[in-house]
């Protein structure tokens, strides 16, 4: 099983945005060091607490601090985007960085209702279009279009000796859906969403188009985990992560994650702590050797 890191850039009390954008580049440094396959970072906009709108500019610098792991989007937000211009830019990161790029799509908003609108005038309705337009992309990236498409004669230079590697994320049937007509990878996020995980991963991996001829289900599956030296020390930091949920859900959490201390501090309310058990299910807690216990999640992967 290959582990991968996937990184919202959050801000934490008493940091800046610089702070935690270059704590990103030494998270996708140490995941190199020790051997993790891929470092991919989100795109997020108008979230105070989440410093990374355009992960195609952070994955530049990070790829010119890295040698040898994979770099992606997780997602890129498609709606918001031509696929043309997608593909010119993820073209470029794999020149620059030849075999190791991986673009992620998505097609949520990523942000509030006033950054959707000052973003894109017509977002819902790019993303009801978002199979048409992730089929778009692949043939940009695959240099594909049928010969009498107008777009047949438009090259997403520059050319890479190896394409980005196209993935489709989602917590939904219907992305799995999408993932397995157009034979590419999926991604799920259950960490974001984890009803029916089983059925949908499922789905993918029986209904992925082209397996006849050779193509085979490529899966990343999502888990929120975190692992310290010792099982009392991953719950003690699983405090700060946990406050933070709690905050956010009452619509307070704008400063980002709070310090170990404010955490160790709180007492949660029998309410919070009803929120806090929801959020546990979706969560990996513990030491190094009970991580590698807790193996229910391995069967989608």
């Amino acid at each position: 099983m290959e582990l991968s890191i996937l990184d919202l850039a959050t801000l934490a009390v008493g940091k800046t945005a610089k702070d935690v954008l270059e704590d990103s580049t030494r998270l996708a440094k140490a995941g190199e060091e020790f051997g993790y396959t891929r470092f991919w970072i989100a795109e997020h906009h108008n979230i105070s607490a989440l410093c990374c709108p355009s992960p195609e500019v952070m994955l530049g610098y990070i790829g010119a601090n890295t040698e040898t792991i994979r770099l992606g989007s997780g997602a890129t937000l498609l709606p918001y985007y031509k696929p043309y211009k997608i593909a010119e830019t993820f073209n470029l990161l794999s020149s620059l960085f030849p075999n190791r790029i991986d673009l992620g799509v998505g097609r949520g908003p990523g942000g509030s209702p006033e950054a959707k609108l000052a973003l894109s005038d017509n977002f819902s309705e790019q993303a009801k279009k978002f199979p048409d337009t992730v089929k778009e992309l692949k043939d940009f990236l695959d240099n594909s279009f049928p010969h009498k498409h107008p777009y047949s004669t438009i090259n997403a230079y520059p050319i890479p000796s190896v394409p980005p590697q196209l993935w489709i994320l989602g917590t939904s049937l219907e992305s799995a859906r999408l993932a397995a007509l157009y034979g590419v990878p999926y991604a799920f996020g259950h960490f974001l969403s984890a009803n029916k995980s089983s059925e949908i991963m499922n789905y993918y991996h029986n209904n992925l188009k082209g397996k006849e001829s050779g193509i085979k289900p490529k899966t990343i599956f999502a888990v929120f985990v975190i692992c310290a030296e010792t099982n009392e020390r991953a719950q003690e930091l699983a405090r700060s992560a946990l406050l933070w949920e709690v905050q956010l859900s009452t619509g307070i959490g704008d400063k980002g994650l709070p310090s170990f201390i404010e955490s160790n501090g709180y007492t949660f309310s029998r309410q919070e702590m009803e929120l806090i058990r929801n959020f546990k299910n979706k969560m990996i807690i513990g030491s190094p050797t009970e991580v590698k216990k807790t193996n229910r999640y391995t069967k989608y992967i």
